[in-house]
C-alpha cells in the first residue's frame, strides 16, 4: 500500500520498536540487549530535522537506541517506558497547539491502538498486529518495520 499524507503535517510522532526497528531484541553473551536500526530510518530523523519538522518518540520500552537517536537529532519529545501512549500523545498535541491535520502517529502494536484510533493520520507497517491493521482508515507502509518504513513515511511527507 502507498501512504498518502497531507502537506499540513508538522509533527511526526512515532513508536520505536517495530517501526524504526525490526521489533527484535538481540541479547549478547553478557545479557546486554541491543536493537538493529536501518540507516534509511536513521536518515529519516535527519531529514525531518533539516526540513524543520518536529519529531516525537513514544515507546513502551526504554532503550539506548532511542537515547542515541534523540541526542543525535535533538528530539525533544522522547517518552520511554510508556504503557498508555494516548495520554502522552494528547499532551504533545496540547503543548504544540496541533490540529488533527498537523500530525501523523505511527505505531504497530496494541499499546498504540488508542493513539492510532485518535489520530486523523495513522500509519502502521505490514508486520503490525492484526488489530492495528484493521483500524478504519489506517494506512500501511510498503516497507516492513525496521526495513525503511519510517523513511517511507518521511519521504511521503516531503514529496
Amino acid at each position: 500500500m502507498v501512504v498518502h499524507l497531507p502537506k499540513t503535517i508538522k509533527f511526526v510522532i512515532t513508536d520505536f520498536d517495530g517501526i524504526v526497528t525490526d521489533n527484535c531484541v538481540y541479547i549478547d553473551s553478557k545479557g546486554e540487549m541491543s536493537r538493529k536500526l536501518n540507516f534509511k530510518d536513521v536518515m529519516a530523523f535527519s531529514i525531518l530535522k533539516k526540513n524543520g519538522y518536529h519529531t516525537g518518540i513514544i515507546s513502551g520500552e526504554t532503550n539506548s537506541a532511542i537515547e542515541i537517536i534523540s541526542k543525535k537529532f535533538n528530539i525533544k519529545e522522547v517518552h520511554q517506558g510508556i504503557r498508555i501512549k494516548i495520554d502522552i500523545l494528547k499532551s504533545i498535541i496540547e503543548r504544540y497547539d496541533l490540529s488533527e491535520d498537523d500530525f501523523v502517529y505511527i505505531g504497530d502494536d496494541i499499546n498504540d491502538y488508542d493513539s492510532l484510533c485518535f489520530a486523523k493520520y495513522a500509519v502502521t507497517v505490514p508486520n503490525a498486529v492484526d488489530k492495528i491493521k484493521k483500524i478504519p482508515g489506517i494506512q500501511i507502509t510498503t516497507a516492513q518495520g525496521g526495513e525503511g518504513a519510517f523513511r517511507e513515511i518521511v519521504d511521503e511527507i516531503l514529496s
